[in-house]
């Protein structure tokens, strides 16, 4: 499955098989964290076997069952550390949708076992990732019209719409898709709205626009 195909088959997932990670399923997932870790300088961490964090009352609450594995997103506190930790944190979902994995981004139906990652000093846990073999395979969210979330003179290219589809396929807290990408020639900026984790939202976002529109076609600015 190549990513487009993964974008579109992700849908978030909430109840999981107890199940452990498959070896391979693992190592393919640990070498993708590490290539992550050594491109953005984060401190992303895979946890695995541990049924604490998602045990707890706001878990259930938020109908989590099954999870004993996710991904620790951790990194270096700056005022980019949300949106670079949605941007990688989105490469490795859809890295884990094609090993034949499940996820959901996980912000506050979770406890903090301070056990099973790594927060060094100056560093900040901003999410965490679940992941594992899913009980269904989720179900699509209703996603805003193009137009309300991109700003562009006609003609549009086709590749800025394609991204702008593709970034409307991304995950956002509540689904509020709070983000608007505009162009200006062929460079694009994207700006995130106002709310909680709208920054994390705004670096899924991108991961998904890179992708539908091609990165060869464009530079942010």
């Amino acid at each position: 499955m190549d990513l487009l195909q993964a974008m579109q088959e992700r849908h978030s997932v909430r109840q999981y098989e107890e199940r452990p990670l498959e070896a391979d399923v693992k190592g393919a997932l640990q070498a993708e964290i590490e290539a992550c870790n050594r491109e953005s300088g984060l401190h992303i961490q895979l946890v695995r076997d541990e049924p604490q964090a998602f045990d707890g009352f706001m878990a259930h609450y938020g109908k989590f069952s099954g999870v004993t594995n996710y991904i620790a997103m951790v990194g270096r506190k700056s005022e980019l550390l949300d949106e670079i930790c949605g941007y990688y944190g989105e490469r490795l979902v859809l890295k884990a949708q094609q090993l034949g994995l499940n996820t959901c981004w996980v912000a506050m139906s979770y406890k903090k076992i301070r056990t099973a990652f790594v927060v060094e000093t100056g560093e900040k846990l901003t999410v965490v990732i679940a992941l594992g073999y899913g009980k269904t395979q989720g179900v699509p969210h209703p996603s805003k019209p193009a137009e309300k979330v991109m700003k562009a003179s006609d003609p549009v290219p086709q590749w800025f719409l394609d991204g702008v589809e593709a970034a409307l396929l991304a995950p956002t807290a509540l689904n509020q898709q709070k983000f608007v990408f505009s162009l200006e020639g062929n460079q694009v900026s994207a700006k995130p709205g106002v709310g909680f984790y709208s920054k994390i939202d705004l670096g899924i976002a991108k991961y998904h626009f890179e992708i539908g529109a091609g990165k060869e076609n464009f530079q942010w600015r």
